[in-house]
């Protein structure tokens, strides 16, 4: 970013199991915010803490195990392998993580996502709804300490939009995950008790 306008975060600090949203208009600094806490970018200053461990002390693989096991990303595009089907894709998150692949687990999200009847099929001939929830069960896999969602609901009608909120938080419940959504859709603004403005 340019160097004479630089972003700055106020001090936040969530426990585990808690859900919150982070509102703002586009362009105010939420995905940048968002990829901070991901360990996707890192600050110039200030610290960004996930289950007591300093991200800033994390680099290369280090970070990528961690991000891999300690933190789930559903971002506002799916990213998918297009070469991989849908159950490849999110056994592909454990492999990464240096965790064993859990095929029942995979089985198991996919079906409580209700999309287990497409575990065989390649993402790219998925609706977005469906993708969305792929990328859910891919974010939830490792039973993440934090589980951040960018923009989620944005490409969502109304009946896809609270679905997919559902799905979120049933299963950042499960694992007493903290559930950070970052949106500018104030459809969700009124399903949090904590909500963030930047």
């Amino acid at each position: 970013y340019q160097e004479n306008t630089p972003l700055a975060f106020a001090d936040m600090d969530f426990g585990a199991g808690e859900q919150a949203v982070i509102l703002g208009a586009s362009g105010c600094g939420k995905t940048t915010l968002l990829h901070l806490l991901a360990g996707l970018l890192t600050p110039s200053e200030g610290v960004v803490r996930v289950d007591n461990t300093n991200l800033n002390t994390l680099v290369g693989s280090n970070l990528d195990v961690f991000r891999g096991q300690k933190i789930g990303i559903v971002f506002q595009k799916p990213f998918f392998v297009q070469a991989l089907n849908v159950r490849e894709n999110v056994l592909l998150a454990q492999k990464l993580a240096g965790i064993r692949p859990d095929k029942k687990r995979v089985e198991f999200l996919l079906e409580t996502l209700q999309i287990g009847h497409k575990s065989r099929s390649f993402t790219n001939s998925l609706s977005i709804g469906e993708q969305q929830r792929v990328a859910i069960a891919r974010a939830v896999i490792n039973r993440p300490a934090v589980l951040l969602a960018d923009e989620p609901t944005s490409a969502l009608d109304d009946v896809n939009c609270f679905r997919v909120l559902n799905l979120l938080r049933e299963q950042a419940t499960e694992t007493q995950a903290t559930l950070l959504i970052v949106t500018h859709d104030n459809r969700l603004a009124a399903h949090f008790e904590r909500q963030i403005t930047l």
